[in-house]
């Protein structure tokens, strides 16, 4: 280690040395054979987590293969520490937690499974998002779900464990919560409990109306969720209102991010960037410090569901995505809460505002780590099918939320099935396979980018076309457009011929 360097800590820095240190086959073999489970105390894990558990300190086993693998790890980790210039002390502190070790567990097997690939694959996503119900208390205009009722064919309570076994045993890290409005459901509060205790990071994305009531906030909490976004559109109540389609519902929404926030949850306020609200960006960033959350998230526009219907009057074209995207990373950089955005194009704008000094790899970080600069074009970009992916109220699997492209039925197949046998999964992990006019194919920022997938598929059918929302797809934007408004102005002498006497 250079004397005079500051050591770097953390997570980040972590997953840097294991993919310096790893990058070779001889390391594949050593990966491979910790990759293999064993049971213990009626648990099933990979020797990865055991040995993690081990070496931060949480654990005991009686198994000998746990305990000698315990003792590579910690060899393992010091060197890897080394290599990247890290915290070993940092590191293990961050491996006391469950979800961590077992994000770190896949990263290991995918290395073991693939090697270091760009972006890196993975034998798991890091991140499941879980449509629970169909059922909703609002009637958004962008609902990528076009929810209201309760599908006929949901899951049943027993189905729904099951899922949460399928996740568990994919190694899963993390599961969020969504809909619908899965607060309303009678079975989120069980289906938090069997997800945390698990060990998996439990999340919600909620319209915040439950949350206002505090008693359902402090339930949820003991349930083990440790994170809560609520949706706000609008600084502007009436604008909220009308969007969301109920009146009253901003004032619930805030007041159930402040319960949340005084609760200690990690909080988050997300907006749906449209036209309705580009220009409220700095309002909305001072609201969401007022209320006092950890981060504000502004979601790309993806023409799905409702918001299909609505794309013409909500979607933003290039040039004013381009604009947001920019401010958005001015903002971010004297901002003391995080300011994320789910455009992947926001990677590349964040790298190209801060003249290469801050990065964006997801939506999840914004900074100049070193380590995680490092780590950009293996992590960063659209994650669809790749670090990501959706489970339908029905059990069916999809690759994004907003690209409700069914790959797999929970009722059929294994979770872990699905995921590493689906082909179109597979297309998505691999940006040399993006064709067609858009200029995503070429891009020279495709690994930290790669364009939103499923705007993409919601505007050409195809989710590996150009991403017609970024400014260097601005013609094949323009040619949609143009026979976006042909085909309407071919409707409407139609529609007049048809509803005449």
């Amino acid at each position: 280690m250079t004397m005079g360097r500051e050591r770097r800590g953390g997570m980040s820095t972590l997953l840097l040395g294991i993919r310096m240190a790893f990058d070779n086959p001889l390391s594949r073999v050593i990966l491979r054979a910790l990759s293999h489970e064993l049971e213990e105390n009626g648990e099933r894990r990979a020797i990865i987590y055991k040995a993690l558990e081990l070496y931060a300190g949480v654990g005991t086993a009686s198994c000998f293969t746990a305990r000698f693998a315990a003792y590579l790890m910690k060899g393992i980790m010091k060197f890897f520490m080394i290599l990247a210039n890290g915290n070993e002390d940092e590191a293990k502190k961050a491996l006391r937690d469950p979800a961590l070790r077992r994000g770190v567990t896949v990263v290991f097997q995918g290395l073991a499974l693939y090697g270091v690939t760009v972006p890196q694959k993975l034998p798991a996503p890091f991140q499941v998002v879980w449509n629970f119900t169909n059922m909703c208390n609002l009637r958004c205009k962008h609902c990528y779900q076009r929810a209201d009722r309760p599908l006929p064919n949901e899951l049943s309570y027993e189905e729904k464990l099951k899922v949460i076994d399928q996740l568990d045993k994919a190694g899963v890290p993390s599961l969020a919560f969504s809909g619908g409005e899965p607060t309303i459901h009678p079975h989120f509060l069980d289906m938090v409990y069997e997800a945390s205790k698990r060990g998996m990071y439990v999340s919600v994305a909620t319209n915040g109306i439950r949350f206002a009531d505090i008693k359902f906030a402090e339930q949820v909490k003991k349930a083990g969720l440790r994170y809560v976004e609520v949706s706000v559109d609008s600084a502007d109540p009436k604008k909220h209102d009308e969007f969301r389609g109920i009146a009253g519902c901003w004032e619930k929404a805030v007041k159930g991010l402040k319960n949340a926030v005084k609760l200690g949850f990690s909080t988050g306020m997300a907006v749906t960037l449209t036209r309705m609200n580009i220009d409220e960006v700095e309002d909305l960033i001072n609201l969401a410090e007022d209320i006092g959350v950890t981060r504000i998230i502004f979601f790309n526009f993806v023409p799905v569901g409702r918001g299909l219907e609505n794309a013409e009057e909500l979607d933003l074209d290039p040039l004013e995505r381009e604009r947001v995207l920019r401010k958005l990373a001015r903002e971010n950089s004297k901002r003391k809460l995080e300011v994320l955005c789910t455009a992947p194009q926001y990677g590349r704008t964040v790298l190209q505002v801060s003249h290469g000094k801050e990065v964006s790899p997801t939506h999840f970080y914004t900074g100049s780590d070193p380590a995680v600069k490092a780590l950009t074009e293996y992590i960063g970009g659209c994650g669809a099918g790749r670090i990501y992916c959706g489970i339908q109220p029905d059990g069916v699997v999809i690759p994004c939320v907003f690209m409700p492209i069914p790959v797999g039925s929970l009722r059929e197949k294994t979770f872990w099935n699905i995921w590493n046998t689906s082909p179109l999964m597979l297309d998505l992990r691999d940006r040399e396979k993006l064709r067609g006019e858009g200029f995503c194919k070429k891009c020279p920022y495709k690994y930290i980018c790669g364009g939103c997938r499923a705007r993409a598929y919601g505007y050409t059918g195809d989710y590996l076309e150009g991403d017609p929302g970024c400014l260097y797809n601005i013609s094949l934007w323009r040619k949609i457009r143009e026979k976006t408004r042909y085909v309407e102005e071919i409707r409407k002498p139609a529609q007049l011929i048809l509803t005449q006497p």
